[in-house]
């Protein structure tokens, strides 16, 4: 009865803290995590020892699964390259580093365990990221960090296994260092790539299952399982668990247009939100309650927290060092894609596309010197070289336009010119500056991995284990207070231009709406297009409504207006087929895509409620 008691008030003090964090100006997530200190510091309040199993199996699965769902995929392929390289590489620079902080300032620490701790404060939190989004920063950042977020848990749960068998053997010096470095890239490795094979089937079957499945309560049963599903038999497999919820949720996410029903859809997307927002809760909740105990167990051990809080200061000094000197180079690298200047020869090979396809003469292509002189310096460069003389080939070799080989040959090239216009176009709109660069740097902030992570440290390897824990909460703590209590004052005094998730380009949302339209008209005339029930529409209606969509007579009762509702069923899932064609194809943003389809999805549902009603 008291934990049921418990858990009621604290679901009402998360959804308070939620609805008042707003009004306050500062995030949630923060709020919670001051009322959760408060609380510990009460004498009558006992708070128990909680199991970070349940937090790494029960809680953290659903989170980065629910925020992987909701990933804009086109902006995260475009820069997975920039996201790969914080979610490992600076994982490592910033383990090494802080590893040797750590063997520096703690006397009689494990090689092994200074590995370990400096992996368990490495990585970035994508509760903690939350609190950027409220902010309106870039979405491209936004991105970034979520991104990064998602995948750098993989690496630092990996190296932390990695360094715990070490010390747990009892390897130190040069020995440890060597089963260090061999065990470490090809367990990683395995890791990721057992992740992405069962998170990648279990999202399909997630998506093929529950298309199946008509009753809807029955659906949303099955989607909350499919986080679980995909982190328990990963980690049996000796794989990242978390990186199967994140790959299942990629893989939901981007077939749900194609597998789910408007009403499955809108359902996720609620049920998600909501499930995202208690758990999200719950863990800063938790955070704050384990305080006390934290700080009077350091008291009892050694005399106090001043050492703890020194060495956790230092600690995350370091680590935004770290993440400030790589971030720098990656905004430098990431700064020259908004400058190359293979717009010219993207658009020359897509206009002898074009003219291959008509039956004309294909323009000749520039001279080896022209080309030369266009291409950028680099690795980039030499890449977008080797890609253009692909297409280049190909077009070379397409001889008639008439042969269906050669039409699916040029739609495929013609696509893939688009997609690399597309992600031009988007590296331009999007550039990143300095004052991006100090936003990620900032936003990079450690939650609920690094306190959870840091309770899997064993007894009998670490002696100082209640300094570690500590260490670890204190980082956790401050960045999530430092940085997020300064983080809306930072974007404010940059001068960064506002960039809300509800604000569209009307420019690129009225073209997608043209191009849906167009869609619409061109399914009047298919002979594919169809009632519910398989029926043809009759020619009379067809043709009395032409080119326009109309909308039905006030008498829906009458047999001409339930033609129109279905005729008009028929057009959206026409306009929906043709928005899945132009999702795989880069020229639209995702915003703008998914606003798109909650439009349709909502016409859809009130025409359906409309037609049953009669």
């Amino acid at each position: 009865m008291e934990a049921l008691v418990v858990i009621i008030v604290a679901i009402v003090v998360i959804a308070l803290a939620t609805a008042i964090a707003p009004k306050l100006g500062i995030a949630g997530a923060l709020v919670l995590l001051l009322i959760g200190a408060a609380v510990s510091l009460l004498p009558f309040v006992q708070v128990p020892e909680i199991d970070p199993e349940w937090i790494l199996v029960g809680v953290l699965p659903p989170l980065l699964y629910s925020a992987a769902v909701a990933l804009p995929a086109i902006e995260f392929r475009r820069d997975f390259g920039p996201i790969a390289g914080l979610s490992f590489l600076l994982v490592i620079l910033s383990s090494v580093a802080l590893a040797l902080f750590f063997l520096a300032v703690i006397p009689g620490i494990h090689p092994a365990i200074a590995v370990a701790l400096g992996a368990i404060l490495s990585p970035t939190d994508a509760v903690a990221t939350s609190i950027v989004k409220r902010l309106g920063v870039s979405r491209r950042v936004v991105t970034m960090l979520e991104g990064e977020s998602l995948l750098n848990d993989a690496t630092a749960l990996v190296l932390l296994r990695t360094m715990i068998a070490a010390a747990v053997v009892g390897t130190a010096g040069l020995a440890a260092d060597e089963r260090i470095g061999l065990g470490f890239l090809p367990a990683f490795v395995w890791g990721v790539l057992i992740a992405v094979v069962v998170g990648a089937v279990v999202g399909y079957l997630n998506l093929r299952l529950r298309a199946l499945i008509g009753h809807s309560a029955a659906n949303t049963a099955v989607g909350f399982v499919v986080p679980f599903v995909a982190y328990l038999p990963t980690e049996e497999l000796g794989g990242s668990g978390l990186v199967a919820a994140v790959v299942a949720g990629i893989v939901t996410g981007q077939g749900a247009a194609r597998w789910f029903t408007p009403e499955q859809r809108m359902s996720d997307e609620h049920n998600w939100r909501t499930v995202e927002l208690v758990l999200e809760g719950a863990v800063f909740l938790v955070m704050g309650l384990e305080l006390n105990a934290i700080v009077a167990e350091n008291i009892e051990q050694h005399n106090g927290i001043g050492t703890g809080i020194g060495i956790a200061a230092g600690a995350l000094a370091l680590v935004l060092a770290v993440r400030a000197a790589y971030v720098s180079v990656l905004v430098w690298v990431q700064s020259r894609r908004a400058r190359g200047r293979q717009r010219e020869r993207l658009e020359a090979i897509s206009a002898r596309i074009d003219a291959i396809a008509a039956g004309e003469e294909p323009p000749p292509f520039r001279s080896a010197e022209a080309v030369a002189s266009a291409r950028p310096a680099g690795h980039r460069g030499r890449r977008l070289a080797r890609r253009q003389r692909r297409l280049e080939r190909r077009a070379r070799v397409t001889k008639d336009p008439s042969d269906p080989r050669t039409q699916r040959r040029l739609a495929s090239m013609r696509d893939r010119v688009g997609r690399a216009l597309g992600d031009l176009n988007y590296y331009q709109a999007s550039p990143l500056g300095w004052k991006h660069g100090t936003i990620i740097v900032w936003a990079g902030m450690r939650g609920v991995v690094t306190l959870a992570a840091a309770q899997t440290l064993p007894r009998e390897a670490t002696p100082d284990r209640a300094l570690l824990v500590f260490i670890a909460f204190a980082v956790a703590a401050g960045s999530l207070m430092l940085q997020g209590f300064t983080l809306p004052w930072l974007v404010r005094a940059l001068r960064l231009q506002r960039t809300d998730d509800d604000h569209l380009d009307r420019a690129e949302q009225s073209a997608l709406d043209d191009e849906l339209r167009g869609a619409a008209v061109e399914a009047l005339s298919a002979p594919s297009l169809r009632r519910r029930d398989g029926s043809p529409f009759s020619g009379e209606l067809l043709e009395r409504v032409g080119t326009r969509l109309t909308d039905p007579p006030d008498d829906d009762a009458t047999a001409s207006a339930r033609d129109l509702l279905e005729l008009r069923l028929a057009m959206i899932e026409a306009m929906r087929t043709r928005l899945n064609e132009l999702s795989s194809g880069g020229g639209y943003s995702t915003p703008a895509l998914r606003h798109a389809l909650a439009e349709l999805d909502a016409d859809q549902l009130s025409l359906e409620l409309r037609l049953d009603d009669e």
